[in-house]
């Protein structure tokens, strides 16, 4: 039950649901029975098979004969007063009718309460899922396959939905039925119930053993799953790319090799848990047998009335479907434990950019941003190493150097997408460890080198970081991104869908949203990265346009591969192997030579 706490856990605000739940199966339990017991008496008197009893018996607690005596009596009581079998039978019949309306009645009931129950658990969970999942650092996800992720959030949340919540409903329901009904077993006949509490013990632990290994090809095939998923999602992404190398069918033949691979585990898996339902119906059966044996001479040697033997064994056979459903469910939690533990694995994950407990709030960027002595590793890999840097506000410094050289790195320490391992980052003197982290990025905005869109209108693209913004902030927007008249050219015009991913636009066009968006925030902080790298001639100068109008008196860290886009930076810093190797303006850079000149002259910007 370890793996399930955390459904426990959300269960703990249920608990009068729980409670009802319970009251409603118990008492579902209770009136199966007695039209159980009652039917097998009304037969032997209705029939003359046993004579009426004319005489109430004393009940006792203790002795279950007399129970079934008292039945007999009542049951007399209808066929005497009436005088006429018929009426007699047909008053039984009402009353069996009854019990099982009540019976099922009170079984949907339990189902009406728990159907909100389980809904809410998933939900909770789903919603604590995706919430981790915006909390957890960027860093978390470079070392994660997405269809994985995506994997655990559907099909992983959809197994615990299937197995687990059902398991946690067996679990209350079917036990309970046992208890009761054994209950009433012992009560009648204690020696003869004495096989019950030796033999369903050992079909338990049979049952057992053939679910034993459930969990672990279950975690397997969840995995596979994943992988299939991150298969799936590449050849997506990727399609162009597939086709120009005629890649079909190595891209084909590693799906389907991960696919065979899952349905022949998922098979296995199928096989183990569907064998737990006959198994446990066959040993069901054959301790019936030995009840059946042993009763059978226990009533012949008048240790044991016929009629309260015939009411044990039709009471026993109500355990034998109880035990079935018990064993599915021990089975799927085993199955479905698997799922947990590959979403706790997320929910469980260290969040390693923390709010602080008593943060400061960043109002406005005054002054200048700060590297002390800043270093940065990742996964014992040592990246930046000893930066200290001072950008003033309204400054633009570029980052330049080969790729690994840590540029991106160095920029994503200032919004805390990481934490600086050693050292200080400070914004207007305050390290940012301090900061809130809402009022930190408030301050900050970002271009990345892939335009990152959502399915959605161009408006809401653009209103992303300002969700109060007005059509015309929008508008103004657009036109400082150099977007205004392309969007002016389309059906809709902002009101247009732009796809999966802004699939429907074109590259420059989806960088100038993307820069329409920074410019509706409004920030006073830019982090550019290579934001003009993958774009033709054309939609760089257009996208270099509106970037320069969107630099006006604003603070810019500039990441390019394109240096002929930064030679008018404030200052520029030469990253190699994590450490600054140069800084200076352009002009400097080209008259001292060294690392910034040779990649000068590689790219012919002068």
């Amino acid at each position: 039950m370890k793996s399930f706490s955390r459904i426990l856990f959300y269960l703990q605000s249920q608990k009068s649901n729980i409670v009802l739940y319970f009251v409603f199966n118990l008492l579902a339990v209770l009136f199966s029975l007695v039209s159980l017991t009652m039917l097998a008496p009304f037969l032997q008197l209705l029939f003359g098979t046993e004579k009426l009893v004319t005489i109430a018996p004393k009940v006792t607690i203790s002795d279950g004969a007399s129970l079934n005596n008292y039945i007999k009596y009542f049951i007399s009581q209808i066929i005497i007063k009436y005088n006429d079998k018929t009426i007699a039978l047909a008053f039984i019949c009402i009353i069996i009718i009854t019990t099982v309306f009540l019976k099922n009645l009170f079984t949907y009931l339990g189902f009406r309460v728990l159907s909100p129950m389980r809904n809410y658990v998933m939900t909770k969970l789903r919603s604590d899922l995706f919430d981790k999942i915006l909390e957890l650092p960027i860093g978390y996800f470079t070392e994660q396959r997405k269809g994985d992720i995506i994997s655990r959030m559907s099909n992983d949340a959809n197994e615990i939905e299937f197995s687990v919540m059902s398991t946690l409903e067996g679990l209350i329901r079917e036990p309970l039925t046992i208890l009761i009904v054994l209950s009433f077993l012992i009560y009648l006949s204690p020696a003869l119930s004495l096989f019950l509490l030796v033999l369903l013990p050992a079909t338990g632990f049979i049952i057992g053993r053939l679910s034993k290994s459930l969990k672990k090809q279950s975690t397997d095939a969840q995995e596979r799953y994943g992988l299939l998923m991150s298969i799936l999602d590449e050849t997506i992404s990727g399609l162009r790319i597939i086709k120009a190398f005629n890649a079909e069918k190595l891209i084909g033949n590693r799906f389907f090799t991960v696919n065979d691979g899952l349905g022949n585990l998922r098979n296995k898996m199928n096989f183990r848990r569907d064998m737990a339902s006959p198994v446990s119906e066959v040993l069901g059966v054959m301790v019936l047998c030995i009840i059946l044996w042993f009763g059978g001479k226990l009533v012949l040697s008048n240790a044991f009335a016929p009629g309260s033997f015939i009411t044990y064994i039709v009471a026993f056979t109500q355990i034998i479907q109880p035990a079935k459903n018990l064993a599915g469910s021990f089975a799927g939690a085993r199955k479905g434990g698997a799922a947990v533990a590959r979403i706790e694995e997320i929910l469980q994950a260290a969040i390693v950019v923390k709010e602080p407990e008593t943060p400061k709030y960043l109002e406005q960027f005054n002054h200048s941003i700060e590297f002390k002595n800043v270093s940065f590793a990742y996964n014992d890999v040592t990246i930046l190493k000893n930066i200290n840097l001072t950008i003033e506000k309204g400054k633009t410094v570029a980052l330049v150097g080969s790729s690994g050289a840590g540029k991106s790195t160095l920029a994503d320490l200032i919004p805390r997408f990481h934490d600086v391992t050693e050292g200080e980052l400070l914004i207007d003197g305050i390290n940012i460890k301090d900061l809130s982290l809402q009022s930190l990025r408030n301050q900050i905005s970002i271009v990345t080198q892939e335009p990152i869109l959502f399915n959605d209108t161009i408006a809401s693209n653009i209103c992303l970081g300002k969700q109060d913004a007005t059509q015309a902030q929008i508008e103004d927007a657009a036109k400082v991104a150099n977007a205004y008249q392309f969007i002016l050219k389309k059906e809709e015009g902002f009101a247009t869908n732009i796809g999966d991913r802004g699939s429907k636009l074109s590259g420059g066009e989806r960088q100038r949203l993307t820069i329409a968006r920074a410019v509706l925030k409004n920030p006073p902080i830019l982090i550019l990265d290579e934001a003009t790298s993958s774009l033709d001639t054309e939609s760089e100068r257009l996208v270099q346009d509106a970037i320069n109008n969107m630099m006006q008196n604003r603070t810019s860290i500039v990441i390019a591969h394109r240096l002929s886009t930064i030679r008018h930076a404030d200052e520029i810093i030469v990253l190699s192997k994590g450490e600054i190797a140069e800084r200076g303006t352009h002009d400097s850079l080209i008259t001292n030579g060294g690392i910034y000149q040779r990649l000068v002259e590689m790219q012919e910007v002068r």
